[in-house]
């Protein structure tokens, strides 16, 4: 996908930028794999607020994705490559020759009519599923589980990948995007290639408007604020805050280590992205 960009008619077009869309070949999802979704408007189930900045959008509709590729030696083909307004990758839609149809996270280099597949023998090729076990070393690989028959939970966000980089008895190694290295069972799953959409990042929002479209609201300074809203709040003029940064709650924040010394997933990463 290309990024296009528009004549500075007026302030806000100066600087704003969409992707093309050029890989979309459908407009409307296949309504049997869709479900209404509901926002919550980061309020928690007792109807406080949980997570700030968080409410309006746009309406949208829940694609359901085939995140555990468990359709083993059925093989398939490429419908169509949609739009999907909850992530930032692109979804494929493929028919199965069963007659069933699901949605995946589409690779980079797969497009319609291309025949895809999963199982424990599958050609090595971009959006075929596999275990890691039978994955060769230094593949591109994304839709990673972490326990078999899950499904995948790893590196499904627009042009990310991950790299196998060796195996050791039951486990294998994988170099994550963020740098980090981890043990993963040799049995879990995942799938060839790399996450499409890779320009996705390059996109400039451009106005505060489109961010409210995204269920984004304004964020406010502490120092801005009354002493009953935050602690930073309050003083005489434009005050510095005058302590460390906290949240409204007093928590300290911006390297404050909220991590418990010990958990049971620690004995799986052999090296963490933050050296």
């Amino acid at each position: 996908m290309g990024i296009k960009k528009f004549r500075p008619v007026t302030p806000t077009l100066r600087y704003k930028t969409v992707l093309d869309k050029a890989e979309i070949t459908e407009d409307k999802p296949y309504k049997p794999l869709t479900k209404g979704k509901t926002g919550d408007s980061g309020r928690g189930f007792k109807g406080q607020v949980t997570v700030r900045r968080r409410g309006g959008g746009h309406k949208r509709k829940l694609r359901l994705i085939d995140f555990k590729r468990n359709k083993y030696g059925i093989p398939g083909k490429v419908v169509s490559i949609e739009y999907d307004p909850n992530r930032s990758a692109n979804i494929a839609l493929i028919s199965y020759v069963d007659g069933d149809k699901r949605y995946i996270i589409a690779p980079e280099s797969v497009k319609v009519g291309d025949r895809i597949e999963s199982g424990e023998k599958v050609e090595i090729k971009a959006g075929n599923a596999l275990p890691l076990k039978n994955i060769p070393l230094g593949s591109s690989i994304y839709n990673i589980e972490l326990h078999r028959g899950k499904g995948g939970q790893l590196v499904r966000s627009a042009g990310t990948e991950a790299v196998l980089t060796a195996k050791e008895g039951d486990y294998c190694l994988v170099k994550l995007p963020s740098g980090e290295i981890r043990k993963i069972h040799s049995e879990c799953y995942s799938t060839i290639g790399v996450v499409g959409n890779k320009d996705h990042i390059n996109v400039t929002i451009g106005k505060a408007g489109r961010s409210r479209w995204m269920n984004k609201r304004p964020k406010v300074r502490g120092v801005a604020m009354n002493p009953v809203d935050h602690p930073l709040g309050g003083g005489e003029g434009k005050s510095s805050g005058g302590r460390h940064p906290v949240s409204p709650t007093g928590k300290p924040t911006k390297g404050y280590k909220t991590r418990k010394k010990h958990k049971y997933s620690d004995n799986y990463i052999i090296k963490r992205r933050k050296g």
